[in-house]
């Protein structure tokens, strides 16, 4: 990591936006490698977990996308969303999915249903059959992203790219939200990917990583923002393992490897759409780099992505390594975050208990001032750094 600046789009905003996870892809166990079916893909386990965390105070919950298995992401936000009374939702997008003229009102009417509760994860992999290459992946996204933002902020969408051939009125799908409707979370690791995200999204989110690589991926990310004239809010999606004591957080991580069998963690890994991106294997990396017992740096373990495609380490310790944890990733630029762990529901009250008090949250449209004037801010989280 050298020392060139990492400009921040919040840099003078305090506290970070702490976020949970609900696991409507078949992501939820006590044991990595096994399913019981309390814990499978449902409306009634997933939304269960999401409005716990809307009780607990969590700020926002992604709420991921996969073929294969689990819930559909659209549906599932749309039939929550009126459930919910403070918390954003992150749905993930799966560009190409949606013709996006149509998905545009989708948002839009579903911004208006949360009053401005709606951020966006922007996915590019491939849909279930396809083939694309990274660059023509990410190109449609782009494709998808401009004529969103057209359908936002525009009276007619008139764009023509490589995929999208479009010119048509704007009048239904004017989002709730102001200056540009909702945010845009992005995740992605390759040249096009980076390029698309510094200039149209905001908030780009990593998997764990040691704090010198993140680091670099930051300063290139603000590099190549720059160059558009913009600044990104850098975010963290990572599980994490937090219990009265270290031994006792360790003894869990233990535990919750102790049934897996490694041809079905195999199996697991390989089975996503994004199973050989580059990011996929950047966490590979980070499981050859740790220690015997799995750890890369103090307090980031990595053994959860033996069974995981994607995000694959946790943070694992006591309240108070947990939260300096956090707060040395705030002291580096990281405003997001986007909590799991195993189980989801156990897991979001034992963080709510420990570790969130300690902290200083915001709402990210809120603080981005696309919220209209007139709707009531929630209030900031009343933990304080020690």
């Amino acid at each position: 990591m050298n020392d060139q600046p990492i400009h921040i789009r919040s840099q003078h905003i305090k506290g970070a936006e702490v976020s949970w996870f609900a696991p409507i892809c078949n992501g939820d166990t006590d044991f990595l490698g096994e399913m019981p079916d309390q814990y499978k893909s449902s409306w009634e386990n997933a939304s269960k977990i999401l409005l716990q965390a809307d009780k607990n105070g969590f700020r926002n919950i992604l709420c991921p996308s996969s073929y294969q298995v689990g819930q559909d992401t659209w549906t599932f936000a749309t039939a929550v969303a009126p459930l919910t009374q403070q918390m954003n939702l992150l749905p993930a997008i799966r560009c190409g999915e949606v013709h996006p003229p149509m998905l545009a009102r989708a948002v839009a009417t579903l911004d208006h249903i949360l009053k401005g509760r709606l951020t966006l994860n922007i996915i590019s992999s491939n849909l279930p059959g396809e083939d694309l290459s990274s660059a023509s992946r990410y190109q449609r996204s782009r494709e998808v992203i401009e004529i969103l933002k057209q359908a936002w902020t525009q009276d007619e969408i008139n764009f023509k790219g490589d995929f999208y051939d479009l010119k048509l009125p704007t009048d239904p799908i004017k989002p709730y939200q102001q200056n540009g409707g909702p945010l845009l979370y992005f995740g992605g690791y390759s040249p096009p990917g980076v390029d698309l995200c510094a200039e149209h999204c905001d908030v780009y989110l990593m998997w764990p990583e040691t704090e010198n690589r993140l680091g670099e991926l930051m300063q290139n990310m603000s590099q190549q923002a720059a160059g558009y004239n913009r600044k990104v809010d850098f975010g963290l999606r990572v599980h994490v393992i937090v219990r009265e004591t270290e031994n006792e957080a360790r003894a869990w991580a233990k535990r919750l490897m102790s049934k897996l069998d490694e041809d079905k963690g195999t199996e697991i890994r390989e089975r996503a759409l994004d199973a050989k991106s580059y990011g996929v294997s950047r966490q590979a990396d980070m499981r050859n780099l740790a220690d015997m017992e799995g750890f890369v740096e103090d307090n980031l373990w990595t053994g959860i992505g033996r069974a995981r495609s994607g995000c694959g380490a946790a943070l694992v310790g006591n309240p108070d390594q947990i939260v300096q944890k956090i707060h040395r990733y705030m002291d580096m630029g990281i405003r997001s975050f986007i909590f799991s762990g195993y189980p989801h529901y156990d897991e979001c009250n034992l963080f709510a208990k420990y570790v969130l008090p300690q902290l200083e949250t915001f709402s990210m449209p809120e603080v981005q001032g696309r919220i209209p004037k007139e709707t009531p801010l929630t209030p900031l989280g009343k933990g304080k750094r020690k």
